[in-house]
């Protein structure tokens, strides 16, 4: 099965190179994508733009194929859902949950001259980062690209309610699935609130388990590939 893999926030599509290599090794086929103005140079790319990225890869996939949303990215994992509900197996959501409609993609930090760039570890203090080494936080940070403006602030547009009909899988690294399913529960994730077919895959890391534990996330993901 294709496998489309899409990186959170100040990531391209390097970061996926452990992951895809053991999909690779159980039969499937990664598609690690670098966003517009993720490492592509377009600084001036927007939401729509990196909507568009991600809709080209689903549409050139042989079969229906999964699409891995990470942290904010899973806002564009959810968007795939609605706009080619027919055409995904899967939506797999790592360290994030969908972006509601109407709210703002990823408005989370300061916006400086058109970017925002990397905040530093600071707000990642806690169960984030505690798997990730003085030596993998400096070479994530210092590989860190700046996201555009209309990226991060680019507001989610939901319009297809068979959306709610595309079987989801929340990866939960720095929290629970017990956690998760009280958010949703709770009301506070509407958008898997209603979704029709939820699964839970627990995994222990932090934030970016697709650099701490790669191995293992890629046999979270192929499970969840292997059990449509």
């Amino acid at each position: 099965m294709d496998i489309v893999l899409i990186g959170g926030l100040w990531l391209n599509g390097s970061v996926w190179e452990g992951v895809a290599s053991t999909l690779e090794s159980l039969g499937h086929r990664p598609v690690p994508l670098t966003l517009p103005g993720q490492g592509d140079g377009a600084a001036t790319a927007t939401l729509d733009d990196q909507v568009a990225a991600v809709l080209a890869a689903v549409d050139a996939a042989p079969g229906r194929p999964m699409v891995v949303g990470h942290s904010a990215a899973c806002a564009l994992a959810w968007l795939a859902a609605d706009r080619r509900p027919g055409r995904l197996a899967k939506v797999a959501l790592i360290g994030g949950i969908p972006t509601p409609d109407g709210r703002p993609y990823a408005d989370f930090f300061e916006v400086r001259d058109g970017v925002m760039p990397f905040p530093g570890w600071e707000p990642f203090q806690g169960p984030d980062a505690p798997d990730l080494d003085e030596a993998a936080r400096h070479e994530l940070a210092a590989a860190a690209i700046p996201v555009p403006e209309a990226v991060a602030r680019g507001v989610v547009r939901l319009s297809d309610e068979r959306r709610y009909d595309v079987p989801v899988v929340v990866v939960c690294p720095e929290f629970t699935p017990a956690q998760a399913r009280e958010w949703i529960d709770a009301g506070d994730v509407p958008e898997l609130a209603r979704a029709k077919h939820v699964d839970f895959a627990d995994i222990d890391s932090g934030h970016w388990p697709m650099i701490t534990k790669p191995a293992e996330l890629a046999r979270i993901l192929a499970a969840a590939a292997e059990g449509n």
